[in-house]
């Protein structure tokens, strides 16, 4: 079991909230073992909209696999900086510190500024405090123009909405990307994401369309990707013919199948690679035989005309 723990301070945005509340306690409906809990250092919440909150004023005992996250709230309320309390700013720092996860939503990346858990790190928050939070934590490294970021197990999401996208991500992460897809379609959301790095999966990007059927295909592809999935196969999961799967999948996507499934074998090779594997052995891991195309489709995607080759696919 993982608790998520939402910090709730006077005056926060309800969205702010909801949106990963949803996430989370929707995963835990799907079978992901989930606990929520809701602290604040009184029991009852005012928040922006009028509607209070209860809460518990006691912390539950934290683990690494624990995640803490902090919603944002009316920065002209209290100031930028925040009403979050010296305890609560202690036990951030120390959730992180013991290897465990933080996250904020808007205006809550003050709290984990407060903390000291931004200095030296990247971050974001909603436009309308971005100044504010580079001048007040001037060792952070604010990025601009992007719904979150993720620095050591240090998230920062700008606000609202994007709370919604940065719980899917976590999830993607603990759970995989098929996941969070199963996650964002039962809540009814596209996930989107934007910054100079595409910081959304490929089973996020390419899920914003209404076909039945090409959903079902990137459903067997998402959780088989590593393996070899014949068009025969991946029609009959969809329902139709293979000429007409591929039709309907450039369609929706913009992508052939095999494109699709080479950009989930690249991208899960990354985050391998990023984890200290070699080459190699991530090709291998994700169903390449050896690392030559696995090293053709990191060039591409990392060329100036990547967004047109992911357009076209790999044939």
């Amino acid at each position: 079991m993982a608790r998520v723990v939402f910090l709730l301070v006077p005056q926060l945005h309800l969205l702010d909230l909801a949106g990963p509340a949803q996430v989370f306690s929707t995963a835990a409906d799907n079978g992901y073992d989930y606990r929520l809990h809701y602290v604040a250092e009184r029991d009852t919440v005012p928040t922006v909209q009028g509607v209070p909150l209860g809460a518990t004023t006691g912390w539950p005992e934290l683990d690494v696999d624990d995640l803490v996250v902090v919603p944002g709230w009316r920065p002209r309320a209290h100031g930028p900086a925040g009403p979050v309390g010296r305890d609560d700013l202690r036990r951030l720092a120390d959730h992180h510190a013991r290897g465990g996860t933080v996250a904020s939503v808007c205006a809550g990346a003050f709290a984990l500024g407060r903390a000291g858990l931004l200095d030296g790190r990247r971050c974001t928050t909603h436009h309308e405090v971005q100044d504010d939070l580079a001048r007040i934590f001037p060792a952070a490294r604010v990025v601009r123009d992007v719904l979150y970021v993720v620095d050591d197990r240090v998230v920062t999401s700008a606000g609202i909405a994007s709370g919604i996208d940065v719980a899917l991500h976590l999830l993607a992460t603990r759970h995989g990307p098929a996941a969070a897809a199963r996650i964002a379609r039962t809540l009814v959301v596209y996930a989107r994401r934007n910054g100079h790095e595409q910081q959304a999966s490929a089973m996020m990007r390419y899920r914003s369309h209404l076909s039945d059927a090409a959903h079902r295909v990137q459903d067997l592809i998402d959780s088989r990707f590593s393996e070899p999935l014949p068009l025969a196969d991946l029609a009959a999961a969809g329902g139709v013919a293979e000429r007409t799967l591929a039709r309907l999948f450039r369609q929706a996507t913009g992508l052939t199948p095999l494109g699709y499934q080479q950009l989930l074998r690249v991208e899960r090779a990354e985050h391998l690679i990023g984890h200290g594997a070699t080459v190699e052995s991530a090709a291998r891991a994700v169903g390449f035989t050896d690392g030559r195309m696995l090293r053709r489709l990191r060039a591409r995607a990392h060329s100036p005309t990547a967004s047109r080759a992911e357009g076209v696919g790999v044939r």
